[in-house]
């Protein structure tokens, strides 16, 4: 079974919602058949490559309202990050584009090591206070999942894997997928948002069964013979 997952490394729902994903699946019988595909999404595609104020001030001039309701804001999805076991430090983010983080995701999967890398990024984005705009901090993480430092700070000195970021994107437009995190199943259920765990499980059966249809196989003679119904018994 093929996961798509349209995300961005600065949304907090994100992040949420992979906790949320990981509950089910840890819980699901056929979760090492799962493929999971991280694809690049940009909330904010036009932010500087590093934002000089506080994560706070930057939500409030986007949505027009007073820091102090941005700062009510994250606190309370840092008591639902909780709940996931995640540690929201809105006090340490360092706001950033995410365009180059999202390119080296790209490398990162050529090695096998996409999720890796995608967990480093959220933590290092949501809970160290690291820059994912700083292209030196960026090759750190991702020596840190096991890359190599020279390969990819010569994908982020080029435009290595830009071309796959817009891809991304533009498909996530063909779909409609206005938001994130956006989960996509074998191209054909779809889970919008951080929703409960419950939910991924309900998508995981149902795509998995819709993959795998159950096939009966039956004798040359009577196809009933030897059946128990709820109310009888052929014999």
């Amino acid at each position: 079974m093929k996961l798509e997952i349209w995300s961005d490394i600065a949304c907090p729902w994100c992040y949420i919602g992979r906790r949320r994903l990981e509950t089910a699946l840890s819980q699901f019988e056929h979760r090492d058949q799962v493929e999971i595909v991280w694809r690049s999404f940009q909330l904010d595609p036009g932010a500087p490559q590093e934002y000089e104020g506080s994560i706070n001030e930057m939500l409030a001039e986007m949505k027009g309202i007073h820091p102090q309701q941005a700062a009510a804001m994250h606190a309370h999805v840092t008591n639902l990050a909780a709940q996931e076991g995640l540690d929201y430090r809105f006090d340490r983010v360092r706001p950033g584009n995410s365009f180059n983080a999202h390119r080296l995701l790209h490398l990162a999967a050529h090695h096998g090591v996409q999720s890796e890398m995608k967990e480093r990024l959220q933590k290092a984005y949501f809970t160290d206070g690291l820059s994912i705009g700083d292209a030196e901090t960026l090759v750190q993480l991702a020596v840190e999942v096991g890359l190599d430092a020279d390969e990819a700070r010569a994908v982020l000195n080029s435009d290595a894997f830009a071309g796959d970021v817009r891809a991304d994107i533009r498909r996530a437009q063909m779909l409609g997928i206005g938001g994130v995190p956006f989960f996509l199943f074998d191209e054909r259920y779809a889970v919008s948002g951080a929703q409960p765990a419950a939910l991924f499980t309900t998508a995981l059966e149902r795509a998995w069964a819709d993959s795998h249809p159950l096939v009966q196989v039956v004798g040359s003679g009577d196809a009933d013979a030897g059946v128990c119904t709820d109310d009888s018994c052929s014999v």
